[in-house]
């Protein structure tokens, strides 16, 4: 399965994976809002034998063939890692 993949402008590390590229038309408005202008970064060919980096790959595929997108979001224990602490 081809799919765009873009990064959100607001929240780092945050990237959108949509099954057709530039169709933003099913992603939820407070969504879009939230992550920013959406910037692309890449188009991929997606399969189940491929492996990603911090994504499990059934789970962005099932949802890119049931609702169009993936919203991938940083792990919750990276900010643990990248703060200044006193």
């Amino acid at each position: 399965m081809q799919c765009a993949i873009y990064k959100g402008s607001r929240k780092q590390d945050t990237y959108l994976y949509l099954a057709e590229r530039d169709n933003f038309s099913g992603i939820p408005e407070n969504l879009l809002e939230l992550i920013g202008q959406p910037v692309h970064v890449m188009d991929l060919d997606l399969h189940p034998e491929r492996r990603l980096a911090q994504e499990e790959t059934a789970e962005v595929l099932q949802n890119l063939q049931e609702r169009g997108w993936h919203l991938q979001m940083p792990r919750q224990n990276e900010w643990l890692t990248t703060g200044t602490w006193h």
